[in-house]
């Protein structure tokens, strides 16, 4: 696939807003890891070659081991997730397949074990990594 059109010079000022919200998120305290873990889920749900090479290259560098990194799809299927880590996971999970709806239970869960203003920032980054694989798929961008 070639890439289509630059996203940043086509639609500067709507390009501009996404990275609004990457400055917002960075400005948090969302956790480095749980970040990581959020862009890897939602970019392997959507096919999004460009960004599942991104981060989890930025993973490596935070430190999150190969192993954790390469069962990333199973991760109900282990126990090297945390319980916040598996509550940011489902939630991820079911905003990216939106179609199907977050369910009351993972909210729920995910407000229980995260607290109100950490959800929020979740879910914020859920949504600004979904707008991003969105981008990159349509615009053919390519792994480096």
């Amino acid at each position: 696939m070639e890439t289509r059109i630059d996203m940043s010079k086509v639609a500067p000022e709507g390009y501009k807003a996404i990275m609004g919200l990457e400055k917002y998120i960075a400005s948090t305290a969302l956790d480095p890891i749980h970040k990581e873990l959020i862009k890897i889920r939602a970019s392997q749900i959507n096919g999004c070659a460009f960004c599942i090479n991104m981060h989890t290259k930025d993973a490596r560098k935070l430190g999150l081991s190969e192993q954790r990194i390469y069962l990333l799809n199973a991760w109900r299927d282990t126990n090297l997730y945390s319980e916040e880590e598996k509550a940011i996971l489902a939630l991820t999970e079911e905003v990216t397949l939106i179609s199907h709806h977050v369910s009351d239970a993972t909210y729920q869960n995910a407000a229980k074990v995260l607290g109100e203003e950490y959800l929020g920032v979740v879910i914020m980054m859920i949504i600004t990594i979904n707008a991003w694989n969105r981008i990159a798929i349509t615009t053919g961008m390519q792994p480096e």
